[in-house]
């Protein structure tokens, strides 16, 4: 065997092993962990986007129905403009203040929703609507989409943690690409129960309501019903 011989099987041999031990510094697997989280966040924020497109023909099939609520559907359009002003990019999937941000967000629209759905239930002329009916059943599949696509991406992204958090795929995330944990959806304490409603000191009551209570006592105090 000529030394040229010899010296191009020993680059070929070093080249081979410097890979092998690249790809095991999580080279190929971090980034490649990276873009499914990041995948997944952008099937997370498709939800919230229908979501929000959905909400302002709500509020208007519901105004033209129990137009009175004014202060609900308020609360709602306005938790509607906070949760769109707030757009984060992958970049700030590592960011703590920036995720929490968007979540808190995110989280108060999803109970000025709640709140609606409450006033709604004392206008039945409302829910015999078909378009309001409609719009309800595409609002609840959304909702379930979100919550399926945050597991998702919670998963994805615990995958990426894991990942550059481990031997020896931490050489890699620490030297080569400086890699940051990323942010989990967390549930909010609190947010996935609608808040009680005092529908007696609500300004505005249906014909129906005001027929149904001329005959009984005073409504108890606000804060009994939920007992």
């Amino acid at each position: 065997m000529t030394n040229s011989l010899a010296r191009g099987i020993m680059r070929v041999a070093i080249l081979a092993f410097a890979s092998l031990g690249l790809a095991s510094c999580g080279i190929n697997s971090i980034p490649t962990k990276e873009e499914a989280a990041n995948a997944q966040w952008g099937a997370v924020q498709s939800a919230y986007q229908r979501r929000a497109d959905l909400i302002p023909n709500l509020v208007e099939t519901v105004r033209g129905a129990a137009g009175s609520e004014n202060e609900i559907l308020s609360n709602v359009v306005d938790a509607r403009a906070r949760a769109t002003s707030i757009n984060i990019t992958t970049d700030d999937l590592s960011n703590p203040e920036e995720f929490q941000k968007f979540q808190s967000a995110q989280n108060q629209l999803t109970q000025a929703l709640g709140q609606l759905r409450t006033v709604v239930e004392n206008y039945p002329q409302l829910q015999s609507q078909g378009r309001f009916a409609d719009l309800m059943t595409a609002l609840e599949g959304t909702e379930n989409q979100i919550n399926t696509e945050r597991m998702r991406f919670n998963e994805r992204a615990q995958e990426y943690n894991t990942e550059i958090r481990t031997f020896p795929s931490i050489i890699g995330a620490k030297i080569i690409y400086g890699s940051d944990p990323m942010e989990y959806f967390s549930a909010e304490e609190g947010a996935e129960v609608a808040p009680d409603v005092d529908f007696g000191s609500m300004s505005g009551s249906t014909p129906e309501a005001a027929n149904d209570n001329a005959d009984e006592p005073a409504a108890a105090p606000a804060g009994a019903a939920g007992n």
